[in-house]
């Protein structure tokens, strides 16, 4: 799946509450807050994104799995298996 955003946009500073043992943990383990928060929030944009085209879409890929339960696939009479 392609990139959600451009790679290449400028950061932008915000603010974040956390639990505050959990970041502690993670600034002992030299663990990248920016980097890892944003990596998490690109899987869950691509997750809603994705969840968001298949409600969009549900009439019409349900249409066309009835034709083709329906009708079969053009390609069926060359099929090998």
């Amino acid at each position: 799946m392609r990139n959600t955003f451009s790679t290449h946009a400028p950061k932008k500073a915000t603010n974040l509450s956390l639990n505050s043992e959990l970041l502690a943990e993670a600034k002992r383990l030299n663990i990248n807050l920016s980097a890892t928060m944003e990596k998490a929030l690109e899987k869950e944009v691509k997750r809603q994104l994705k969840a968001e085209w298949l409600e969009q879409n549900a009439e019409a890929i349900e249409a066309c799995n009835d034709l083709t339960a329906k009708h079969g696939l053009f390609s069926d009479s060359y099929r090998v298996f």
